[in-house]
């Protein structure tokens, strides 16, 4: 959804009517961080900190087996002749894993103490479908249960972050908005550049002239809808102004990767320099379906997101916003421990989660899956992803995590401080 006023002839003196007229249906494209009356929600308030979540999905599967080496395992020798890692390729995690050879940028995150692994992570009786897995991870529902909105998407709906000037969630890409950020009242915007983001219109000195002159009348006596148009209003405008800055003031620490995912990272760094008070972003790669001829292929897709997460943490960092960052990166599910007759992979089930920030406990955290237990030839998790989520919620968002999951799960040990 692209936040535009297509702006017509407008008067220097717009009355409230013409306004209302002007942006629509209750001005709904100018809902930037305002909840429409009578919906907000009581719940847990963030920490002062206005802490970050950028989500990195990782689409298709990914081989978690060959992101987290198990470089002294016999029994992954045997089962991938052709895929194995060898010891020797692998950057050294401890004695008995290591991280795939193209994630440098990880590994380089690991030593400085900034990245977590968690091992095992999946959810009872795991379903092989893109989709169907893909929707239990954004949901936390099985498909026989109503999804009516995402794990994000409620999150957002009991934070009551409707005093933020800006969108409190923006995901990032050309793809449909993930049902993960799916809300019934909070507006969540979808934008491919940050050209996109901004608000066209406000380029018309008329209609920025009316927004201001609206938003600044006095309330009193003003309907409910009037006064949240008059909000919406001005914080559209705001935001529409300090994204005009960002790409001009802001000035990366490092040169971001010339790839889809570096460009999308690069604009969330710009967005949070720029002082934007977004709380989560999300962004997508595909690819990870590597059916046949994986090595090179799967190389060049950890290559991406190990790079460009690595230089999105440093820049963060070098911008003073550090400890305000965490990213998340997941996939649906995992591979198949055995290789398969195409060079390749088959859909599996449980794979690693990767957190990395200033915050987090560096690291191993949980048992690698043991490959001599295996389930229908899958590996079986040992940590349910909604623990995971638990973690992220009370601890990093300060958010009361089963209201927003629907269920009490024990957090994770993945921050080194809360």
């Amino acid at each position: 959804m692209e936040f535009e006023l297509k702006s017509r002839s407008v008067e220097k003196t717009m009355t409230r009517r013409k306004l209302l007229g002007h942006t629509g249906q209750g001005a709904s494209l100018l809902t930037f961080g305002v909840t429409a009356p009578g919906v907000l929600c009581d719940a847990a308030t963030l920490s002062a900190e206005q802490r970050i979540l950028v989500v990195v999905e990782m689409a298709g599967g990914n081989d978690g087996l060959n992101t987290v080496v198990p470089i002294r395992d016999e029994i992954y020798r045997k089962a991938r002749p052709n895929l194995a890692i060898s010891s020797d390729d692998a950057l050294s995690i401890n004695d008995a894993l290591g991280l795939h050879p193209s994630m440098r940028g990880m590994a380089d995150l690991l030593e400085d103490g900034k990245l977590s692994i968690v091992q095992g992570v999946g959810y009872e009786n795991p379903n092989r479908s893109h989709f169907e897995s893909m929707d239990i991870w954004h949901s936390c529902q099985r498909k026989t249960e109503q999804r009516q909105n995402g794990w994000i998407g409620r999150y957002l709906e009991s934070a009551q972050l409707s005093h933020l000037s800006d969108p409190p969630a923006l995901h990032l890409g050309k793809r449909q908005q993930p049902l993960a950020l799916m809300s019934r009242d909070v507006r969540v915007p979808s934008i491919q550049s940050l050209e996109q983001f901004r608000l066209r219109a406000a380029k018309s000195p008329d209609l920025r002239d009316a927004i201001r002159a609206l938003s600044s009348q006095s309330r009193a006596g003003a309907s409910d809808l009037l006064g949240f148009v008059q909000a919406s209003s001005r914080n559209a405008m705001d935001a529409s102004e300090r994204m005009e800055s960002a790409g001009v003031q802001y000035k990366p620490s490092e040169a971001y990767p010339e790839t889809t995912l570096g460009r999308e990272l690069e604009t969330i760094a710009k967005l949070i320099a720029s002082g934007l008070e977004t709380r989560v972003y999300y962004v997508r790669i595909d690819g990870f379906d590597t059916h046949a001829n994986q090595p090179g292929a799967h190389s060049v897709l950890l290559r991406s997101v190990s790079d460009a997460v690595g230089t999105l943490v440093r820049d963060v960092n070098a911008q003073g916003d550090g400890d305000r960052l965490l990213v998340m990166c997941f996939s649906e599910f995992g591979r198949r421990v055995a290789e398969n007759a195409s060079d390749g992979t088959d859909h599996g089930a449980a794979g690693p989660v990767l957190l990395a920030g200033n915050g987090v406990k560096a690291g191993v955290v949980g048992e690698h899956p043991r490959l001599d237990d295996l389930q229908s030839g899958d590996l079986k998790h040992r940590i349910d992803f909604r623990q995971v989520y638990t973690a992220i919620l009370q601890q990093w968002l300060k958010c009361d995590a089963s209201s927003v999951l629907g269920a009490v799960y024990d957090p994770v040990a993945v921050f080194s401080r809360s």
